[in-house]
């Protein structure tokens, strides 16, 4: 006895022949719905809701993710393409009229009071929502999007790593990443914090004789370095040998301040800060383009001297 197997497509088709089904998926084509909303949409039960969403789901039609409570509901994005021809036929025969535009202006409703309930919740938490975020997501979360800049083929040198804290932060984004320290303690405990990023490298040296090829940088990084070396200009001048011609430098650092003398007791401090005028100069002197000094606004949790930001680039 000889027996067949139905194409798959047919069995796509077959969820399609409820009209409740087509009105569901047209919904979900715009955007994520949880079973409660379609139920108001659609003016049905949720358990008759469900029941459809079962259905369209054993066909591959719609998936759901998981948020707290709820599972919310999408048209499959990678619908194979005999159904996503499928489904723009039966789109087409359909249309945007009648039932299928009074589900429109529901979900456009539905919607809106999703909205409505976030703009509640930032009118009574605008006072104290700086603490929340960072409560949540970290003192920095405002500032990781400018990682983006970033190119992935890029080689980032982290002049001062330190502990490794800015260069853990670079790892990811970017081809690789020179960590340079004089100091074995430093680098030994850097060694530790990044010894999962196998894109990161770390070199001993002076910063006024970089352990880098000439040309070798895409970007070099400097944060809160330059006060501890005794010849600034000098350390400017060997970063741009290290950078490619149109390689960046990014430079952050302590305006000058009234500390000096205890932080040069207490931490070792060369210098008390710069002026961001004499910054720019230096930058410039170093051979450096497009100079740019921008004094930071004081932190909200911070104790020390203000700061600023200075970036150039190398001809």
């Amino acid at each position: 006895m000889n027996t067949t197997t139905a194409p798959p497509i047919l069995e796509r088709l077959s969820a399609l022949g409820d009209e409740t089904r087509c009105r569901i998926l047209a919904l979900l084509e715009r955007s994520e719905l949880t079973v409660t909303e379609l139920a108001s949409v659609l003016q049905a039960s949720q358990p008759t809701v469900s029941r459809h969403l079962k259905t369209l789901a054993a066909e591959g039609w719609v998936e759901a993710r998981a948020e707290w409570r709820n599972r919310h509901y999408r048209l499959a994005p990678e619908l194979d393409e005999p159904a996503r021809a499928l489904w723009r036929i039966v789109r087409e025969q359909i249309g945007d009229g009648g039932i299928y535009a009074v589900d429109a202006e529901r979900a456009r409703g539905v919607l809106e009071r999703r909205r409505l309930r976030s703009a509640e919740f930032f009118a009574h938490a605008a006072e104290r929502w700086d603490e929340v975020r960072e409560q949540l997501f970290g003192s920095t979360a405002s500032l990781l999007p400018l990682l983006g800049l970033i190119r992935e083929e890029w080689t980032i040198a982290d002049l001062g790593v330190g502990t490794g804290a800015l260069a853990e932060t670079l790892a990811p984004f970017a081809r690789r990443v020179i960590g340079v320290d004089r100091s074995d303690q430093m680098l030994a405990a850097a060694a530790l914090r990044l010894a999962a990023h196998a894109n990161v490298e770390l070199r001993q040296g002076e910063l006024e004789r970089l352990p880098v090829r000439d040309g070798e940088l895409d970007l070099a990084v400097m944060a809160l370095v330059l006060h501890y070396v005794v010849d600034p200009l000098a350390v400017l001048t060997e970063v741009r040998r290290a950078l490619r011609s149109g390689g960046h430098l990014v430079l952050l650092d302590m305006r000058t301040h009234d500390r000096g003398p205890w932080y040069a007791e207490e931490m070792g401090h060369v210098w008390p800060g710069f002026e961001p005028e004499h910054m720019h100069a230096w930058l410039e002197a170093a051979g450096f383009a497009s100079a740019r000094v921008v004094q930071l606004p004081p932190a909200r949790d911070s104790h020390g001297p203000l700061l600023f930001l200075a970036s150039a680039v190398s001809p």
